[in-house]
């Protein structure tokens, strides 16, 4: 919903016209920063890898939880799961306030704190001489991963041109989906090299890089002209539905679907949600507007992410449970094992990314849902307990990077695209909780499906847990028909002064500006 404000208005003129006018100002010498624009793909290279960290940590850690646990032997798992809960739910809960405060405070400056922090925590994960202690790192952890993920996009998404938004949003999700598919493989690694320690402590020098390459490539960008401090009281409402939500999913299996605990969870998001909704139609800043959610692709894009993450982690932990479990690989061999999906998906978001901005995402949802679950049914039809890696196990990961590549990078790009320009941190923030969402209720359904078989019912358990990864994937593939055009897509600009309206109206007023359907 359009805030309205005594020195502003709201202008549809094309948002490439203002980048267009701040980057000749900077040729000029301009008195706000003289320096010359960064290349885009410089930019985007160094924001990914702040991002890169954040998501790889969500999944770097399930490698090393048995190690974790060999270390502190008198904590039950009860105990132990939180190490992962923790920065599951606190990363899922802050998301969106942080894409609000990056907005307003400055991208960069929030980036660069998110490094700080992010790193920080890292030590303190790496020395913890107690679980309790190891948990309180992970929170603290997972407060800088919120920082970085909304800023960083926010950031490459202020240095790319309007035309190659799209497209940048893809490869830019697809560092995030590289780094959730290495985690694994890197955790492996790390393990046997050292210990669950060097997991953590490998983030201080890449953390160090990363900080000061973003001082020296990224130039700073906030909101136009609104400077005002958004709903602090809405952005708690907000994270504790989503921590509520998150922790009862997440608890389900463990404490009892039916539990007190778990029906107290679910009602406290429910009601803080709800709290959260009347609070933002009435504040007369939101933390989220209410308009974004109105927006057809947004809505659409947005909850094709919660189906299609449900299934993509959900399939992730079945491949890792059942190469460990039934085919006996070490976590060295089952880690290498998956990295080959992530590699094609990787491989193949840039040239379909290029077919969306051509065409739309609908030219791409059908062949990579056909290809997502082509994959799984593989899995459901040839896989046996006997190990069969070149045969068996490779075209199946061949075909879910195939599928995911194609897809998931592009989805995302199609919701991130359809927010205003002045909202690409916030944006940006919500479809990171879609997917975060969606892996948890993914995960939760996945291993209520599995449980603990017998040996003699594993393939048939992990053949229904494939099964239903390939439900949500068709799912997400059909609902992705309903995203309109993203072609020369152009969202509406940020709020500009009358000042700055003026000085680039006339050059607007002569172009035509395509609409995202």
């Amino acid at each position: 919903m359009p805030h309205p404000a005594a020195t502003q208005i709201a202008t549809h003129v094309p948002d490439a016209f203002v980048s267009s006018n701040r980057r000749s100002r900077a040729r000029r010498g301009s008195p706000g920063d003289p320096r010359p624009s960064r290349p885009p793909g410089l930019v985007l290279a160094v924001a990914s890898l702040g991002v890169f960290m954040a998501f790889v940590d969500a999944t770097v850690v399930n490698i090393a939880f048995p190690d974790i646990e060999r270390s502190f032997p008198t904590t039950g798992l009860d105990g132990l799961q939180w190490v992962l809960n923790a920065y599951n739910i606190v990363f899922a809960a802050f998301l969106v306030a942080a894409g609000r405060l990056a907005d307003l405070a400055g991208r960069k400056r929030f980036f660069l704190a998110g490094l700080g922090v992010f790193t920080t925590a890292s030590v303190g994960c790496a020395l913890a001489p107690s679980v309790e202690a190891l948990v309180a790192a992970r929170v603290v952890q997972a407060t800088g991963a919120a920082m970085l993920v909304p800023s960083s996009l926010a950031l490459v998404l202020h240095a790319v041109p309007l035309r190659r938004r799209a497209r940048a949003v893809a490869l830019w999700t697809a560092s995030a989906a590289l780094a959730a598919g290495v985690g694994p493989t890197l955790g492996g690694l790390l393990v046997s090299a050292s210990d669950w320690r060097l997991v953590f402590l490998v983030n201080v020098p890449v953390g160090l890089l990363a900080w000061l390459s973003a001082s020296v490539v990224l130039r700073e960008s906030r909101e136009h002209g609104r400077r005002g401090t958004p709903d602090l009281l809405g952005a708690l409402l907000l994270a504790g539905a989503l921590a509520g939500l998150v922790l009862g999913i997440v608890q389900g299996e463990a404490w009892g679907w039916t539990s007190p605990a778990v029906l107290s969870a679910f009602a406290g998001a429910l009601l803080l949600g709800a709290a959260f909704a009347l609070r933002t139609s009435r504040h007369r800043d939101p933390l989220v507007e209410l308009g974004l959610l109105r927006i057809r692709n947004f809505s659409i894009a947005n909850a094709m992410t919660i189906v299609g993450a449900a299934g993509f982690y959900a399939y992730t932990l079945c491949n890792v449970l059942f190469l460990t479990s039934v085919w006996g690989y070490s976590i060295v061999d089952a880690s290498l094992a998956l990295t080959p999906g992530p590699l094609v998906a990787v491989a193949i978001a840039s040239p379909t990314s290029r077919i969306v901005d051509r065409f739309g995402l609908r030219a791409v949802a059908l062949p990579g849902g056909v290809l997502w679950c082509g994959g799984l049914l593989w899995l459901i039809e040839r896989v046996e307990a006997t190990p069969d890696f070149v045969g068996v196990w490779l075209p199946a990961m061949v075909l879910l990077g195939l599928g995911a590549g194609t897809l998931f990078p592009n989805v995302s790009g199609a919701a991130v695209v359809a927010a205003p320009g002045s909202r690409f941190a916030t944006a940006t923030a919500l479809n990171a909780v879609a997917r975060q969402l969606g892996a948890a209720v993914g995960v939760a359904i996945v291993v209520a499906i599995v449980g603990t078989p017998r040996p003699e019912q594993a393939l048939r358990a992990f053949d229904h847990g494939w099964a239903f990864a390939a439900i949500c994937l068709g799912v997400g593939a059909l609902g992705c028909l309903a995203v309109g055009q993203v072609r020369g897509a152009r969202a509406p600009a940020p709020r500009v002064s009358p000042l700055a309206s003026a000085r680039i109206g006339a050059s607007a007023r002569r172009e035509s500006t395509p609409s995202l359907r």
